[in-house]
């Protein structure tokens, strides 16, 4: 489901996958070729959200922000796995984010990085590009080795292919709804709740 609040209308790029049971509202841009799965929450109510092009948001994810403090930025070809709360927080390009791990608010995930499944990543937490996060709470543990590289680039490119797959089997592809009068985002100036 993708709904408008407060006139603020979800922005949808081309060949995007959002089944009903998602729920996508107010402020939030996703780019082309997004994917996001079964009962995920992404809820831009009190400042906004942005997903790049190819990324994925998998089964049972929560996505929200801080109010005017804290947005939530997810670029390009970034794996977000199933169960993941994202929560005012910033992940660079290609990173992939292992299930049922928690990350807070001013947290930043470098570039390529991966953050093994069920960590938790305290607010502020910064890792550098190309790294392997992991524990409760999380810490750097160092470089990606060339296999963990690998899983960490090919999983986005799989789920563009899966969403494609679904597209062939005659679920609909995503649209933004259509509202009379639509208001400009949180960074445009949208006041605060």
């Amino acid at each position: 489901m993708i709904r408008p609040f407060q006139g603020m209308v979800p922005q949808i790029g081309s060949r995007v996958f959002i089944p009903d049971s998602a729920l996508i509202l107010g402020d939030v841009s996703i780019g082309d070729d997004v994917s996001i799965w079964f009962n995920c929450v992404i809820r831009g109510d009190v400042n906004w959200i942005r997903i790049g092009a190819r990324a994925n948001i998998q089964d049972a994810c929560c996505l929200h922000v801080s109010n005017t403090i804290r947005p939530l930025l997810i670029e390009e070809e970034v794996s977000v796995a199933h169960n993941v709360m994202l929560h005012g927080c910033t992940i660079r390009r290609g990173a992939l984010i292992g299930m049922s791990t928690t990350i807070m608010d001013g947290a930043e995930i470098g570039e390529g990085c991966l953050v093994a499944a069920g960590s938790l990543v305290r607010e502020g937490f910064q890792a550098p590009p190309h790294s392997l996060v992991a524990g409760w709470p999380a810490v750097v543990k160092g470089p990606l080795s060339d296999r963990q590289r690998e899983i960490a680039t090919s999983v986005w490119a799989r789920y563009v292919r899966y969403k494609e797959a679904y597209f062939a089997d005659g679920w609909p592809i995503a649209e933004a709804p259509k509202i009379d009068a639509p208001r400009p985002g949180f960074a445009e100036g949208h006041p605060y709740p």
